[in-house]
C-alpha cells in the first residue's frame, strides 16, 4: 500500500510517500480501507519534533480519517467488513491507504456523512466536546465566545453548543470565514483582526460576560478573555503557540478558572461518552463536519504547511 512515511522529524518536505506492507489485524483489531484522512495541528508538532510524546522513527502521522472495515481480527464483535467507519486513532497512522486501528477505535459513520466529513470528526470534534462538557462544563443557556471559530475544533465547538442550547459568539479572521461561522449557528460573529472587537460582549451580554472561552491561540489572547469571562467563568486552552503575559487580577475579579486541554488525557469513560454523542449528532444531523481542502495524499506537505496558516476554513483532508 501507498503510505506518507517520516525518517527524520523537520520540515514538511519530511513527508514522503513510500510503498509499505499491508497492515494485517491481529486480536480485537481492524484494518480500515482509509477513504480519507485528517489533517490536524497537532500531527505538525509531532512532525517537527517538537511535541511531548515522540513516535518512534519511522512513522506513518495521522489519527483520523474514515473509510470501509477491510478486516477484522478474532474477538472483534462490534464492525464488520464493508463497514462505513471513522477512526479516533490508529495504531499505524492515517496518512496511508490502510490503517491499523484497534477495534475500541473505530466508530459508525452515518450514510449522511461523507468520508471527507468523517476524516474530520475525531480530534475537532471530540476535542470540542471534551472542551464543553468535560472541562469547561457548561450548560444550555449559558454563553459561549468561540475564540477562533473558523478551523476545525472551531466550527465542531460552535455547532455542538449551538445544537445544546448555548448562547455562541465566534470569532473569525476573513469574511469567508465569518459567513461559515454564522451558517454553523453562532449567534454572533466578531472580526478577531478588528481593533477593540472584544468591546461587543458587554453589549451582546447584557453586561455579564460570557460563561464559557473556548480558546484556540491562548498565546495571543489569554488576557483578552480573562477581561471579558463573567463571573465563576471558564477559559479552555486548547492551543497556544507560545508564552504570554497575564493580570491574575482578571481571575480574581471573576473567579474565573483557567483549563488546559489535552484530548489524549480523557479517560476511557470520558471517550465512550464523546464518541455516543458525536455517533448521534452525526446520525441526526445536527452535526455536519466543514471540509475546507481535500487534498491528494502524495501532497501531504502542503496539507501541514496550510493547516497551520491564518484564517483556517474548516477541516483540511487528504485522499489516499
Amino acid at each position: 500500500m501507498r503510505a506518507i512515511r517520516v525518517h527524520e522529524f523537520g520540515e514538511p518536505e519530511v513527508l514522503r510517500i513510500e510503498e509499505v506492507p499491508d497492515p494485517q489485524p491481529g486480536p480485537g483489531q481492524v484494518v480500515v480501507r482509509v477513504r480519507a484522512a485528517g489533517v490536524n495541528p497537532v500531527d505538525t508538532y509531532i512532525r517537527f519534533g517538537s511535541y511531548a510524546n515522540k513516535p518512534e522513527l519511522p512513522y506513518t502521522p495521522g489519527s483520523d480519517g474514515a473509510g470501509t472495515v477491510e478486516a477484522v481480527g478474532e474477538e472483534v464483535r462490534r464492525v464488520a467488513a464493508g463497514d462505513r467507519v471513522y477512526l479516533a486513532g490508529t495504531l499505524s497512522g492515517s496518512y496511508a491507504e490502510f490503517a491499523l486501528c484497534r477495534e475500541s477505535q473505530v466508530h459508525p459513520l452515518p450514510e449522511r456523512v461523507s468520508f471527507e466529513q468523517g476524516a474530520g470528526v475525531h480530534v475537532p470534534y471530540a476535542t470540542a466536546y471534551y472542551g464543553l462538557y468535560h472541562r469547561a462544563h457548561a450548560l444550555p443557556g449559558e454563553t459561549v465566545l468561540v475564540h477562533g471559530a473558523t478551523g476545525g475544533v472551531g466550527t465542531a465547538a460552535v455547532q455542538i453548543a449551538h445544537a445544546a442550547g448555548m448562547r455562541v459568539i465566534g470569532t473569525g479572521g476573513t469574511d469567508k470565514g465569518r459567513v461559515m461561522v454564522r451558517e454553523q449557528g453562532a449567534d454572533h460573529v466578531l472580526d478577531h483582526h478588528s481593533e477593540g472587537y472584544l468591546d461587543r460582549i458587554p453589549e451582546i451580554t447584557g453586561g455579564k460576560g460570557v460563561d464559557v472561552v473556548l480558546e484556540m491561540a491562548a498565546h495571543l489572547n489569554l488576557d483578552k478573555d480573562l477581561s471579558v469571562v463573567a463571573k465563576k467563568g471558564r477559559i479552555v486552552v486548547i492551543g497556544s503557540r507560545g508564552r504570554i503575559e497575564i493580570d491574575p487580577r482578571l481571575a480574581m475579579r471573576s473567579d474565573a478558572a483557567v483549563l488546559g486541554l489535552l484530548l489524549f488525557n480523557a479517560s476511557e469513560k470520558e471517550q465512550e461518552s464523546i464518541h455516543a454523542a458525536l455517533v448521534a449528532g452525526l446520525s441526526n444531523g445536527t452535526l455536519q463536519p466543514v471540509v475546507g481542502q481535500s487534498i491528494p495524499l502524495k501532497d501531504a506537505p502542503r496539507a501541514h504547511r496550510d493547516v497551520m496558516e491564518p484564517g483556517a476554513y474548516g477541516n483540511i483532508v487528504l485522499i489516499p
